[in-house]
């Protein structure tokens, strides 16, 4: 059964730009465009790891995360945060990983393979 990635990024450049590496590397793939939205499809998919961004419209990504974390069914769920800010690696202390755009896809998998296996 392939692993279920959920995007979780405003900017749909960045959303279908995952979407496809994701899926061309045999994951599954849902996505949300801000935090309210990224909550509840988290809550009816399970994905097996979250990618996060900092800055979006309604709840910042730290937000978020608190509401993920402060969910049974959803707090075991490893997120990496994948942000524009700089110092993005501080904003989230119990992220599985940081990365800051422009990322390297590479190492974005990598991540993912190491995390999820």
């Amino acid at each position: 059964m392939k692993k279920k990635i959920m995007v979780i990024d405003d900017d749909l450049d960045v959303v279908e730009y995952l979407t496809t590496l994701f899926e061309d590397n045999e994951y599954d793939v849902c996505s949300a465009q801000d935090g309210e939205a990224g909550v509840a499809l988290a809550k009816s998919q399970q994905p097996d790891l979250i990618t996060l961004d900092l800055e979006m419209p309604g709840e910042w990504g730290p937000r978020v995360f608190r509401r993920l974390s402060s969910e049974d069914d959803l707090k075991n769920i490893p997120v990496v945060v994948i942000s524009g800010l700089s110092g993005n690696e501080h904003a989230i202390q119990k992220a599985a990983a940081s990365l800051t755009k422009p990322f390297d896809r590479e190492e974005l998998l990598r991540l993912v393979r190491d995390i999820l296996d």
